[in-house]
């Protein structure tokens, strides 16, 4: 085996920052720190393992048996399958094995810490459902409860999103789908079904050869355990599989490009009501409409995911939410909390280490490869995918408006930065898994994560 240099260069890189991230935390360096004017139980609290959300302890649990198997089973068989598998088997492994490497990581932590309580906690959504007798007026009053310090402000995940995500859990309760264990299969279900959006659509702006060499660094990807189980694993889900679907229509690669560009531009119009960052994955879906050959099938599939994801936020407006009102009060919101003492002089870099933790040292490596002008020319759809991602987390990290558990907010434009190792060598292919795979297994069991 053989390790380029610029892939070299990358992980060695990926790997000084991750250092960096978790030893200035103890340096006292004044403002490269993750936390300013706190008290010792903040830190605690909230900088225990920084720049990952969590805390120190070294545990196993019935997860781990199945975790580490499903991961050596990936560093055997997984290239090979993947090259031998019909196309269609492989896109529902890539999704069960996300779904069952996610589930196993979480088990690390038990039933009821690592996965049914994880969203009935005290500042997440489902403690807000009960509070919801009327869906309308949920609708016409949410904006006027985004601020903090009054009497029925939202609590801080409902605060700090649109209404959609809020909005989706009410739904699942109403049909009966109550509590954390059911918010929590849902969230996993669609979260690791991204997987098999990312390979679809790499498989649609590149070639199948790629999808298939990136299937297995998606399917045991670091992220999961993130997935399993966080709200953002849906979004990351719902906007994955929107730009999917454009992918397949842009590139007319099915039958109905048109109706699927649309459900495209439904699935991209949700996910900015779920999420007011996602506005940044206009980006891969550019980066898809370029990487295309044929021009006029981009353009159509443009107009007519546009009308679509224009008629989710005229539902929206029509209900009584307007997006840009929630979007500028979120703002304010975020500053009234704890991100007053997390300087970014220590977050604007220390986010990007958290970011080398949840995608793995092979995708970092990948990353390597990414920065190719030849390729960039000649519009390879992957490059132009993971480039797009990466600016979507610049901007996002620019904006000052995420720092810190970014491990989890940035997860829809990570899982495509998992499909980068594609690009590297097939000889080196499960060397870089394995490192993936100890990545995960190594946080999962050292750290007690907060998601």
């Amino acid at each position: 085996m053989k390790i380029g240099r610029r892939e070299a260069v990358a992980a060695l890189l990926g790997m000084a920052l991750v250092v960096a991230a978790f030893v200035v935390p103890h340096l006292s360096l004044g403002l490269i720190t993750p936390l300013i004017r706190s008290t010792p139980q903040q830190i605690h609290d909230y900088a225990s393992t920084a720049p990952l959300f969590g805390w120190w302890k070294a545990h196993v649990g019935w997860g781990s048996i199945p975790a580490v198997a499903i991961g050596i089973a990936a560093l055997l068989w997984g290239p090979s399958l993947a090259q031998r598998m019909s196309w269609r088997v492989l896109t529902l492994v890539v999704w069960s094995t996300s779904c069952g490497w996610a589930f196993s990581l979480a088990m690390i932590d038990g039933w009821q810490l690592g996965f049914a309580g994880r969203l009935v906690a005290r500042h997440e959504y489902l403690r807000q459902v009960p509070t919801i007798t009327d869906i309308p007026e949920m609708l016409r009053t949410f904006s006027g409860r985004i601020l903090d310090f009054q009497p029925n402000s939202w609590i801080t995940h409902v605060s700090g999103h649109p209404p959609g995500a809020l909005l989706t859990f009410v739904w699942l309760d109403r049909i009966g789908l109550s509590g954390g264990a059911w918010a929590g299969a849902f969230c996993l279900l669609v979260g690791s079904s991204a997987a098999t959006a990312v390979i679809v659509a790499v498989r649609a702006v590149s070639d199948e050869p790629t999808a298939r060499l990136a299937a297995p660094f998606v399917a045991v990807a670091p992220t999961a355990i993130w997935i399993a189980v966080s709200a953002d694993a849906y979004f990351a889900g719902v906007a994955a599989w929107g730009i999917a679907l454009l992918a397949l229509a842009a590139s007319r690669t099915v039958r109905w490009p048109i109706p699927v560009a649309a459900g495209a531009g439904l699935l991209l119009g949700w996910a900015i009501f779920l999420n007011y960052g996602l506005m940044l994955m206009g980006l891969p879906a550019l980066a898809v409409l370029i990487a295309v050959r044929n021009r006029r099938a981009a353009l159509t599939a443009l107009a007519a995911a546009v009308p679509a994801a224009v008629a989710v936020a005229v539902a929206f407006a029509v209900a009584g939410f307007c997006w840009f009102d929630g979007y500028t009060l979120v703002q304010q919101r975020y500053w009234q909390g704890i991100a007053a003492i997390r300087p970014f002089q220590y977050w604007s870099w220390a986010n990007l280490a958290s970011v080398a933790c949840a995608i793995g040292l092979g995708s970092v490596a990948g990353l390597g490869r990414v920065f190719d002008i030849a390729a960039i020319r000649r519009r390879s759809g992957l490059h132009l995918l993971v480039l797009a991602a990466i600016t979507a987390i610049l901007c996002a990290d620019l904006s000052m408006l995420s720092k810190a558990e970014t491990e989890r907010i940035w997860l829809p434009f990570m899982v495509w930065l998992t499909a980068a190792p594609a690009l590297l060598p097939p000889s080196t292919h499960r060397w870089w898994l394995a490192a993936n795979v100890i990545g995960a297994l190594a946080i999962n069991h050292f750290i007690l994560t907060n998601w």
